[in-house]
């Protein structure tokens, strides 16, 4: 079975929310995905099936992106730790001129592919971790990518120079806990409808910083 084939046999295609505009493979229920996911990569050491789910701080960014399409139009865009790809796919909606969605984990990025495709549209998928590369960006998207002190140890500090090399980085964020609480510039707001199962309430309030140099 491919990444592909088990992105298609472990989804429906649905509709997030706030961007009914986007169709994407999503899980309908959380518990079934998870299990399937740790059995059939038990051996991988993958990540858990984030790129099921339409996150908060995903859903704002297309949101954002969809209704100010200026933002991105005719630039060179990355969606980084892109999950089910909502933003790029919306930054591709958009009129981006180049969308790249990057992931570590394989289905995460087999998901992408298979969504923007739903979507009649291209989004390019390098593989492997991005963290430490080169500015080659005009906008980067990060969405929820502050819920662990590991991870945003990690990311924060390169996403910070691509900041200082010149592109705008814009930090998606619904309140989790390792959130820098300086260098944030608010940008928008969004109330987003979640559910129970993956979040400790019905709705996340997500707002979008530009993270300052």
């Amino acid at each position: 079975m491919t990444a592909e084939d088990f992105v298609r046999a472990h989804t429906t295609i649905a509709r997030a929310p706030l961007v009914p505009e986007i169709a994407l493979h999503l899980a309908s229920e959380i518990t079934p995905i998870w299990q399937a996911t740790e059995s059939w990569l038990a051996e991988r050491n993958i990540e858990p099936p984030f790129w099921a789910f339409a996150w908060p701080g995903g859903q704002a960014t297309a949101r954002l992106l969809l209704d100010e399409p200026a933002r991105v139009a005719g630039r060179r865009v990355l969606d980084f730790a892109a999950g089910c790809g909502i933003a790029a796919i919306a930054a591709a909606r958009a009129g981006a001129a180049l969308v790249e969605a990057a992931e570590i984990d394989p289905l995460a990025l087999a998901a992408v592919r298979l969504n923007a495709a739903l979507n009649g549209l291209h989004v390019a998928t390098p593989e492997g971790d991005i963290v430490g590369a080169p500015c080659r960006w005009d906008v980067i998207l990060a969405g929820d990518v502050c819920y662990e002190a590991p991870m945003t140890a990690h990311v924060l500090p390169w996403l910070r120079a691509m900041a200082e090399a010149g592109a705008e980085v814009l930090l998606a964020d619904p309140g989790r806990a390792y959130l820098p609480r300086e260098g944030l510039q608010p940008l928008a707001r969004h109330a987003v409808p979640t559910t129970l199962e993956l979040e400790d309430r019905t709705i996340r309030e997500v707002t979008i910083h530009r993270l300052l140099a």
